[in-house]
C-alpha cells in the first residue's frame, strides 16, 4: 500500500507519538546493554561450556510453557493447548525438569503466545509505542499485559519468600538469555542505519506476525523503506534478513530480565541465515 507524505506522517504519530522521549529511553537502554549487560554476558560465555548453557536455555524456555499453556486456553486454541501441556509435562520429567528439550525430539514444536497477543485476540487495540529505561520496547497494550505474563511464569516465585534464592534465579535467566542474543545484536548493529527505527519497525511487526499466527507476513512500511534504501542500498538485497529478523523480535515485561527473555528466538533466526 502507498502512501503520500501526509499519510505516512499522520502514520508515524500515531504509532509512535512519544518519539523524541522513547529514543531518549532506548539510547539509555543501549549504554547499559554495552557497558553492563554485554560485558556479564561475555563473561558467562567465556565461563559456561556450551552444553551448560543450552540446558540453562531450555529450562527457562521450559517454564515460559506455563505462560503460553494458559494463554492458548485464554484464546480457545485447545488443540494447541493440549499439544503445548504435552510439551510441557514431557520436558519437566523426561527432560530432568526440562533442562533436554526432549518434546522437539518427538515432533512438539514451541510456541510463543503471552497475554498481549490474547488481548489482541480479545479485541484491544495496540496502542502507542514505548521505550522504558530497563525494559525495552512494548504498546500501550503490552504495558498490563506483561504483568499478567510476569505474574504467571512460576521462575517469578522461586523460593518466595527466600528472595535471596529468587534473585540469582532471575539473574541467571537474563544472563543466559543476553548471551544467546549476541548474534542478532551485532547483526542489528551492523545491518541498521537508525538502530532505534529498525528496532521499532522490528518489533511492531514481530509482534503482528505473532498476533495473526503467521497469516500475516512481516512487510517493511513504505517510508521506512524509502528512507533506508535512498541512503542505503543494500536494503534491496537484505529485506529477506529484515523480515526474519523483525520476527526474531520479542515482548516486553516489568523487569530487565524478563525482557531480556523476549531475545531468545533472535539467536536462532540469526544463526539460520548465517547457516545459509
Amino acid at each position: 500500500m502507498l502512501f503520500t507524505a501526509n499519510g505516512v506522517a499522520q502514520d508515524k504519530q500515531h504509532v509512535d507519538p512519544y518519539e523524541s522521549f522513547n529514543r531518549t529511553m532506548y539510547d539509555f537502554n543501549d549504554n547499559v546493554d554495552t557497558y553492563v549487560a554485554s560485558p556479564l554476558a561475555n563473561g558467562y560465555k567465556f565461563i559456561t561450556p556450551q552444553f551448560m548453557q543450552t540446558g540453562v536455555f531450555n529450562f527457562f524456555n521450559n517454564l515460559k510453557n506455563f505462560n503460553v499453556v494458559l494463554n492458548d486456553l485464554l484464546q480457545a486454541k485447545f488443540s494447541q493447548s493440549a499439544s503445548d501441556f504435552g510439551r510441557l509435562t514431557l520436558n519437566s520429567t523426561a527432560g530432568v525438569g526440562g533442562f533436554l528439550d526432549v518434546a522437539k525430539e518427538v515432533g512438539l514444536e514451541q510456541n510463543d503466545e503471552d497475554f498481549d497477543q490474547t488481548l489482541a485476540v480479545w479485541g484491544v487495540p495496540q496502542g502507542a509505542y514505548l521505550v522504558l529505561p530497563l525494559v525495552g520496547p512494548m504498546t500501550m497494550r503490552s504495558a498490563p499485559a506483561s504483568a499478567f505474563d510476569v505474574a504467571a511464569n512460576p521462575a517469578t516465585y522461586a523460593s518466595i519468600p527466600a528472595n535471596y534464592v529468587s534473585a540469582p534465579v532471575q539473574f541467571m535467566s537474563a544472563l543466559n538469555t543476553r548471551a544467546n542474543a549476541e548474534g542478532a545484536l551485532k547483526f542489528i548493529n551492523e545491518a541498521a542505519m537508525d538502530k532505534y527505527v529498525f528496532t521499532r519497525e522490528s518489533f511492531l511487526q514481530w509482534r503482528k506476525n505473532l498476533e495473526t499466527d503467521g497469516k500475516v507476513s512481516a512487510s517493511i512500511d513504505d517510508d521506512l523503506m524509502m528512507d533506508e534504501k535512498s541512503s542505503n542500498s543494500k536494503w534491496r538485497d537484505d529485506s529477506k534478513l529484515f523480515e526474519l529478523t523483525s520476527q526474531s523480535f520479542s515482548g516486553v515485561a516489568q523487569q530487565f530480565d524478563v525482557t531480556a527473555q523476549r531475545f531468545e528466538q533472535a539467536t536462532r533466526k540469526v544463526e539460520q541465515l548465517k547457516n545459509r
